[in-house]
């Protein structure tokens, strides 16, 4: 695996059933996505998606990148927050809160969305978490709880929290985030119908599920990367594996990506629509966003640029051809911005 330190990741096989004896989760049709993206936009406006002429001229390929740094919450699980609230106000009334787990994109959704509807939301972070995210959910309304090492033990005590305060417990994936979500898959296949690859980060899956969801739905053909950190690489090991493996560390600055344990759900999906994953290093990472600063003055969060570091390293596979890159998230910590920038790669 490019840039991995093998010394640094230690593998364990998750004690799951084998995936064929799980249902997989049924796609949405082109109608019920349709339906999700109208509910989405009634709170924001869909994101742009450009080519930028330097990042097309690197990569020798047309490159559409997606904005979804300029969402109303910096990232693009703002989305999936809103569905699947509005879901729990209709299917489950008698909640009036919510508790979830977060690295700060899904805690800022859920709880920007909660607030919306007038619900209390508990988010729990990991210590060391960042700064901005953290005040950023407060800012949101959320009530910010530090529990654990990192995302697993986060979510773990946001099962318990759930459970002592009869809250509703949102689940890192679920098919109304899902729905959600593929509204920008739609919104870029229908800028750029004839893309031949996009490449998508992945953390929990809702991203590269709801792509995955929307090309479907569109009945197109376009192949799907999923991309994971070399620090991180969950779900590429479990995608090439056919089954569930966890790693004991998730050590990244692309907090996003910094995850151990794949969530099942998710894994059907990508398991079977993904092309194949990519793992990229910090300083791959590191270095696209420094180059996306550079040539479009776009910031964009670790998780966010990944997807281009993939594309970069594939670049040979894209020439001449025409690539989406998801820019999914820019809310990254100034000073860790400031380090990037400065030719560094962040502590985490």
């Amino acid at each position: 695996m490019k840039g991995q330190n093998p010394e640094r990741i230690a593998i364990t096989i998750v004690p799951v059933s084998p995936k064929r004896w799980r249902t997989p989760m049924k796609l949405p049709d082109l109608a019920e996505l349709d339906a999700a993206a109208s509910l989405v936009y009634q709170q924001m406006q869909p994101t742009p998606q450009y080519v930028w002429p330097q990042i097309s001229q690197l990569l020798d390929a047309t490159v559409w990148l997606k904005h979804e740094n300029h969402t109303p919450t910096g990232a693009f699980k703002v989305r999936g927050g809103i569905t699947f609230i509005d879901w729990l106000m209709r299917n489950q009334p008698q909640y009036r809160a919510i508790v979830t787990a977060t690295r700060g994109n899904h805690g800022q959704s859920q709880a920007r969305a909660a607030a919306c509807a007038g619900l209390r939301s508990t988010i729990v972070v990991p210590y060391g978490n960042s700064h901005e995210k953290n005040t950023a959910m407060r800012a949101f309304g959320a009530d910010l709880v530090e529990h654990g090492e990192d995302f697993d033990a986060a979510r773990a005590e946001a099962v318990r929290i759930a459970q002592d305060q009869g809250a509703f417990l949102v689940p890192p994936f679920h098919r109304q985030v899902m729905l959600g979500v593929a509204s920008y898959g739609l919104e870029l296949f229908q800028a750029a119908p004839t893309l031949d690859t996009v490449y998508v980060p992945i953390g929990c899956g809702s991203g590269i599920c709801g792509m995955i969801a929307a090309r479907e739905a569109l009945g197109l053909g376009t192949e799907i990367v999923g991309v994971v950190s070399t620090e991180a690489p969950a779900a590429k090991l479990s995608f090439e594996a056919g089954r569930l493996i966890e790693t004991q560390t998730a050590r990244t600055f692309a907090d996003g990506l910094a995850v151990r344990v794949p969530v099942a759900e998710a894994f059907d999906i990508y398991a079977q629509g993904a092309a194949r994953m990519v793992a990229v290093s910090d300083s791959e990472i590191a270095a696209a966003i420094r180059l996306l600063y550079q040539g479009t003055h776009n910031v964009v969060e670790g998780a966010g640029a990944a997807s281009l570091a993939a594309a970069i390293q594939e670049k040979t596979r894209n020439i001449g051809k025409t690539v989406g890159v998801i820019l999914t998230g820019a809310n990254i910590d100034a000073q860790a911005f400031a380090k990037v920038l400065d030719g560094g790669i962040p502590r985490h």
